[in-house]
Order: C-alpha cells, then sequence, then structure tokens
C-alpha cells in the first residue's frame, strides 16, 4: 500500500504547474496534502477512482488539508476534538478496518518563536487524540510536522538553534510522540542518512544548495515497524518549497 505526503503551499498555485501530472505518476493508494490555502468550492478536481476529503480553514488563504483515498474510509473525522486549534483546517483523519491514516499541517511557531506557546499546548493536545486512536487500531500519521527533530535533519544545525522549527521545545516534543509508541519510518530505515530534506527556503538559493530541512514526515505506530517496506523523501520533485514523501506499507 502507497502513501504520498505533500505540502503543496497553495493548491491553486501548484496545479498551474505539475500537481497533476505528479499525483497521476505517483498512483499512491493515499494521497495526502497540507496547506491547500483554499476555502470549500474554490477548486474542482478531477481524480477519477479516488474520494475526496477536505478540512479548510476558516481564514481565507490558510492552512487546510486534503486526503484522495482510493478505497472510501468507513469514518472520516476533521479535527481533533478540541475547539482550541480545530478553525484551522489541520487534521484530517480517515478509518479503515485495520488502521487510521492522519494528515496533520502542524501549527509555526513563527518568528521569534511568537506563537511557540499555542504550539506546545497543540503538541500535548495532538498526542492525546493519536493516543486515543492507537488505543484502538494502529496509525499512520503523515504532514508538515514544521519541527526538524535532530542536527542531522537539517543542514545549517548550529544557526538555527532556537528557531521556530528547530527550538529546543519543539524537537522535545517530537521525542514525546515518538517514545509514546510511535516511529519515524524514515529515520527507522534510514538512521543515519545525511543531506536528505523536505523543505527548502525559497531565498539564498536554499534548494540549488540543498541548505533544506527534514519537517515532513510518515510516523506509524510501533507495531507497523514490520509493515514497513520502504520509506523515501522524492526531493526530485519541485512545484513546492516542500517535495512530497512516500510510505510503503505491507497493510
Amino acid at each position: 500500500m502507497k502513501f504520498i505526503s505533500w505540502n503543496v503551499n497553495g493548491l491553486r498555485a501548484i496545479l498551474k504547474k505539475n500537481f497533476l501530472s505528479v499525483f497521476q505518476q505517483q498512483n499512491a493508494d493515499f494521497f495526502c496534502i497540507q496547506e491547500t490555502k483554499l476555502q470549500e468550492k474554490q477548486v474542482a478536481l478531477e481524480l477519477p477512482g479516488y474520494t475526496q476529503y477536505w478540512n479548510y480553514a476558516e481564514k481565507k488563504g490558510y492552512s487546510g488539508t486534503a486526503i484522495f483515498a482510493k478505497t472510501p474510509a468507513q469514518n472520516v473525522y476533521y479535527g481533533i476534538n478540541n475547539d482550541a486549534f480545530d478553525h484551522e483546517g489541520r487534521v484530517i483523519t480517515l478509518e479503515y478496518s485495520n488502521f487510521f491514516l492522519v494528515t496533520c499541517y502542524t501549527p509555526n511557531s513563527q518568528t521569534k518563536l511568537k506563537r511557540l506557546a499555542f504550539r506546545l499546548e497543540w503538541e500535548k493536545a495532538f498526542l492525546e487524540y493519536l493516543k486515543a486512536l492507537d488505543s484502538t487500531k494502529p496509525v499512520i500519521i503523515c504532514g508538515d510536522l514544521n519541527v526538524a527533530h535532530e542536527n542531522i535533519d537539517l543542514k545549517n544545525w548550529k544557526t538555527n538553534h532556537q528557531s521556530a522549527g528547530f527550538s529546543n521545545e519543539e524537537r522535545q516534543k517530537l521525542s514525546t510522540l515518538l517514545n509514546a509508541g510511535f516511529t519515524d519510518s524514515f529515520r527507522y530505515l534510514h538512521p543515519t542518512k545525511e543531506n536528505i530534506y523536505s523543505w527548502w527556503s525559497y531565498r539564498f538559493h536554499a534548494r540549488e544548495n540543498n541548505a533544506g530541512w527534514r519537517i515532513d514526515y510518515f510516523i506509524t505506530s510501533n507495531i507497523l515497524q514490520d509493515k514497513i517496506i520502504n520509506a523515501d523523501i522524492l526531493t526530485q520533485i519541485y512545484g513546492s518549497d516542500h517535495c512530497p514523501i512516500s510510505l510503503q506499507l505491507n497493510l
């Protein structure tokens, strides 16, 4: 079973580039996107063979997530059952007989960490939500989690310490999530692989110089570790400031 996750940084913009060709080429069972920056009915996608699930932010042109699934879900849930966090279209959960699929666009802590307190409260609530799901059946989490976990996960880690996405607090929250019974699939298969990133700033020729960050993840319940066939970061695919990431599971 093949999963793709991609922060498209504005679906309307990337539709004018290569989104549909990438979508068709990947032929995934599940294609998850983040940062759609859409309101309902602003885009009508023709994706034969896929059921579409959308979660829109109340704020126009902001955030938003979607999942395109070859197999319709038994149940679909929007948000994390917490009114403090469920107005920005950040999470969709699809339920199937033997797993949950969760796509997530984690809040950015912003310049000078001015939204860090909100972010840390979000992390606490999101982990509680995931643990409740995991107590029922295995969970597959994907998306832009807006944090580089370890020094190996970004090029310029020394100069970015305590920047948004590489603060001690955010990194510890990801450690806490993983320690709660979850696996970073890419690091599980590639524990020491360097210079592989999923996001690059549009400034300073960052992608040309591969001065990037790995902030997009597929994370699974630990019980699925032996089902992980492949986890990859598709750095050859352009169109957004993020590249897609992929996961193959034997489910």
